[in-house]
């Protein structure tokens, strides 16, 4: 069962909250993580993904256009992915920066696609999903990782 992790970074902060969430994933029996920088990945790794995790830099309050183009681009597999898996992520550079209403911006889009959305768990911050100020610190990297959890463990029951 894949799980797609699906990022923009400009500078590595959003790169380094991704690899928490992958390490979360790899938590679950059978899951395994496709990885990609919006440069990198095509519509076949939506298709083949039972879930995706999107993050994002804040960029003006919502995604970056990189990750909102790859959306645009990949229209035509939306409706393939009706019933899989998706949460977001988001990272700024400011506490008031916009990431709930970044992260708010993907889901808008997983829902679009037809995913079932998931937020981080309570065990994290039982919200919209795993943000962070700068570079990811140990608990922003936890709650990547318990999110990342999450997705995989919901996808496989889904599955299941």
């Amino acid at each position: 069962m894949k799980i797609l992790v699906l990022y923009y970074s400009k500078g590595g902060n959003t790169r380094k909250l991704a690899e928490a969430v992958a390490e979360g994933i790899l938590q679950v029996d059978g899951a395994e993580v496709v990885l990609k920088r919006t440069d990198e990945v095509t519509p076949d790794d939506f298709l083949e993904a039972e879930g995706i995790v999107a993050g994002s830099p804040v960029y003006f309050g919502v995604m970056a256009a990189q990750l909102k183009d790859v959306f645009d681009r990949f229209v035509g597999v939306r409706k393939r992915m009706e019933g899989k898996v998706g949460a977001a992520f988001a990272t700024s550079g400011d506490a008031t920066g916009g990431k709930e209403t970044t992260m708010m911006s993907i889901i808008q889009a997983l829902l679009i696609y037809g995913m079932v959305i998931v937020g981080d768990p309570m065990s994290a911050t039982g919200h919209y999903g795993v943000a962070c100020v700068g570079a990811p610190d140990q608990k922003a990297l936890e709650n990547g990782a318990k999110l990342g959890r999450r997705v995989a463990e919901l996808a496989k029951r889904l599955q299941g």
